[in-house]
């Protein structure tokens, strides 16, 4: 999201009226950077506990199914209140393993 001041500097006309930006444009210099930073302090009570971000992967892991549930809970949380969204079809819950930034990671471990 772009703060509410930043919006009319992103500001541009058409011949339908002037509009303005609420989300990162795509291609700006400083975006992922901006991203990562977001996420690494929303998370930052649960990284290495039990999240790892990286850019718009979440990893969620835990050592048993009920505290995985709340583990999730308090993840998928943390997104609502910082009014970001997952796709849906772009998530995979309960997996026992996962390939994750090139590397699969199970119970075994990596």
């Amino acid at each position: 999201m772009i703060r509410e001041s930043d919006i009319p500097k992103t500001a541009f006309h058409t011949r339908y009226g002037h509009y303005g930006f609420v989300v990162m444009l795509f291609g700006l210099t400083n975006a992922l950077a901006a991203f990562m930073d977001v996420m690494n302090c929303i998370y930052q009570p649960y990284l290495d506990p039990f999240v790892v971000v990286f850019v718009d992967d979440i990893l969620i892991y835990s050592k048993s199914r009920e505290e995985h549930g709340h583990h999730l809970h308090m993840t998928l949380q943390t997104l609502r209140e910082h009014q970001l969204y997952a796709k849906l079809e772009k998530c995979d819950f309960w997996l026992q393993e996962i390939q994750f930034l090139g590397h699969m990671v199970s119970q075994e471990g990596i």
